[in-house]
């Protein structure tokens, strides 16, 4: 019998696509890709800036000028790699169904949709689908005839079974969770039934009404006692919590992740048991994207750069005035960080003005990372230098963003990818602890 052979295909790609990741040109095996004149219009629109959207065009252009051999780019030409299609920009519109009489509206949108249409219409014998992270236009191609899909590249598949971090373990030999009380540690093969545990991953130990929290030493191969700790006033009110606290203090790990819902600590936490080691870092860094609210630019927002930013980065100052408040204005503590504050040892800024800069010798807290791409949570990471601390917190189901959700976000990506690793650790935080109000909110709105 012959192996039937695969179907020819070409991607057409809009902007959202571009903006996401520069190089999703290179990411088709051996499928043609097309990018409409319109989308270079709009890039030319983003190449001014220092956000990721304007990084992302500014390289962009730059990788289809190298791709370009002979410069003419209404041709085919060759993606690198023999086992790579070939690529094109659409010059034509044309098409027998008009996407902007049909909508009426002239938009970029529909003008994409025109170019991908035309081409459908002259690509006999291959089929021509239409690539976007905007939902409603893939919705758009759909009803005109037109195929359409997500980017899917980086893209986590199933996220109820996302990594939290944590086992639970209900049937424990009595004597062992004794053992851990007394000494501490204890071999893991004498405790849990399990040939490859998770490298830095948690454990609630049970047996009947005995119960204990646990951690997976990697380097020792080791079960160890997680006791729980305050740090800078604030106490763990649960066990994810105190797991949180545990990843964040243990020197052997680089990289800490944590997701939750609203409510459940982890800005808190995370600010919290960062203070907690200040001797140990030079700086102590709180950033946050910028996600504009309604879909506007900050511009529109009264005042000065500071002015236009204060209501993106208030939520993280609330936090630490809840710290500082555990204690009285006469306290070394609460006079501590006021001193960080002025000598900028301890700094709450926008993400975008953290990019570029060495990361050594900090801890460096990024907050609401679901509203990350998965590239720039790469990015984030790749300037860590020598002694630093990185922790993401985030909720997986609140993305900000319209081309993100819970699937493509940059914490769940890296949640996925980088779990089972030494330097890593995670946690997924699942209860409440704000009010009984919010948790109202969370389960029942």
């Amino acid at each position: 019998m012959t192996a039937k052979k695969k179907e020819n295909k070409i991607f057409v790609l809009d902007t959202s696509v571009i903006i996401y990741e520069h190089n999703s040109i290179m990411n088709f095996d051996e499928h043609d890709v097309a990018i409409p004149i319109t989308v270079l219009e709009e890039l030319d629109n983003f190449k001014k800036g220092n956000d990721t959207k304007n990084f992302e065009a500014r390289e962009f252009t730059r990788l289809l000028d190298t791709l370009s051999k002979d410069g003419m780019l209404q041709n085919w030409n060759s993606l690198n790699g023999s086992s790579k299609g070939k690529f094109k920009v659409l010059m034509s519109s044309g098409s027998k169904i008009d996407a902007t009489e049909v909508f009426n509206d002239q938009k970029a949108d529909h003008r994409i949709l025109n170019a991908a249409l035309k081409l459908q219409e002259e690509s006999k014998g291959k089929k021509v689908i239409l690539v976007s992270k905007d939902i409603n236009l893939r919705m758009k191609a759909k009803s005109l005839g037109l195929p359409s899909e997500d980017y899917t590249t980086g893209k986590v598949k199933n996220v109820s079974s996302l990594y939290t971090g944590k086992t639970i373990y209900e049937k424990t030999n009595p004597e062992k969770i004794n053992e851990l009380y007394e000494k501490g540690k204890c071999p893991i093969e004498d405790v849990i039934d399990d040939e490859s545990p998770s490298k830095n991953s948690f454990y609630i130990l049970r047996s009947g009404k005995k119960s204990i929290l646990a951690y997976y030493n990697p380097n020792e191969k080791t079960i160890e006692h997680v006791e729980k700790r305050s740090v800078y006033g604030i106490k763990p009110r649960n066990a994810e919590q105190t797991f949180a606290i545990h990843a964040i203090l243990n020197p052997d790990i680089k990289l800490v992740t944590m997701q939750g819902v609203a409510g459940t600590g982890k800005t808190l936490i995370a600010l919290a048991a960062a203070l907690e080691q200040k001797r140990e870092y030079k700086q102590i860094y709180l950033a946050r994207p910028i996600v504009p609210l309604s879909n506007k630019d900050i511009g529109y927002l009264p005042g000065d750069i500071n002015s236009k930013l204060n209501p993106y980065m208030e939520p993280l100052w609330d936090n630490l005035k809840f710290i500082q408040n555990q204690y009285h204005e006469t306290d070394k503590e609460f006079i501590k960080i006021t001193e960080m504050i002025n000598l900028e040892k301890l700094m709450i800024t926008p993400l975008a003005y953290i990019r570029g800069r060495s990361l050594s010798n900090i801890i460096f807290i990024v907050d609401e990372a679901q509203n990350l791409t998965p590239h720039e949570v790469k990015t984030i990471i790749t300037r860590a230098g020598e002694n630093s601390k990185i922790i993401f917190t985030g909720d997986i189901h609140q993305i900000d963003t319209p081309y993100l959700d819970s699937q493509s976000n940059g914490l769940s990506y890296l949640i996925d990818r980088v779990k089972n690793h030494t330097l890593y650790a995670h946690i997924t935080l699942e209860k409440g602890e704000r009010s009984e109000l919010a948790n109202l909110a969370n389960e029942l709105l």
